[in-house]
């Protein structure tokens, strides 16, 4: 049974990972317009995030969370404000020499605070109380009897955390062959005015939900 949920979980994580959304679009953009390094840090945030939604899971404040009234509305207000001021910014600034997002002008260079990229990462993942909904209702699907709830759930969560990070180093590795193309001035415009677009739909959609 062990081996069966873990299986099934495996091929439902693995579908869920390589869906385009939110996570994907910032690492595409930051491996594009500013360099693989930057990317990665970018991707560990939110590798960082999906483990502590796990954690939470596993010792059940996640339910308490998404269950709050109160709770779920501060955390999808203050995600989806970061989200809509993300992508404000790549909107204002597309095609700039200067860094949309890190307000530095020399994007390959490695950033002075490295932690930047990975906060923003994190907190993409974090302040989106729809993750902790889909989490708090996904996992449980894949628990067999007789296990620690607490423990598999924690595991699972590893295991999608595990499958997003290989993902994300496809994705900077596949922008490898075609940096120079993606930062030419007309194109770097458009993919930063695409991401920005998206950046701030998902702001919106996210204020506008439900618990549901």
């Amino acid at each position: 049974m062990i081996i069966e949920s873990v299986a099934a979980f495996t091929v439902a994580a693995a579908l869920l990972t390589i869906t385009p959304g939110l996570d994907t679009a910032l690492v595409l953009r930051t491996a594009a317009s500013e360099g693989p390094y930057r990317a990665a840090l970018a991707g560990a945030g939110i590798v960082a995030g999906i483990l502590v939604w796990g954690l939470l899971i596993a010792v059940g404040l996640a339910v308490l969370i998404v269950a709050s009234a109160a709770g779920f509305t501060i955390l999808k207000w203050a995600g989806a404000a970061y989200l809509v001021y993300l992508g404000a910014r790549l909107l204002l600034g597309a095609g700039d020499r200067k860094d949309s997002l890190a307000g530095t002008t020399d994007r390959s260079a490695r950033p002075t605070y490295p932690g930047s990229w990975f906060t923003r990462g994190l907190l993409t993942n974090l302040l989106n109380p729809k993750i902790g909904v889909f989490y708090v209702s996904f996992l449980p699907q894949f628990i067999p009897a007789g296990v620690n709830s607490g423990v598999f759930s924690f595991m699972l969560a590893a295991l999608h955390a595990a499958l997003t990070l290989i993902w994300f180093a496809l994705l900077i590795a596949a922008t490898k062959p075609i940096v120079r193309l993606l930062r030419k001035p007309g194109v770097l415009k458009w993919l930063d005015r695409f991401v920005g677009a998206v950046f701030v739909s998902f702001g919106v959609r996210l204020a506008l939900s439900a618990r549901g």
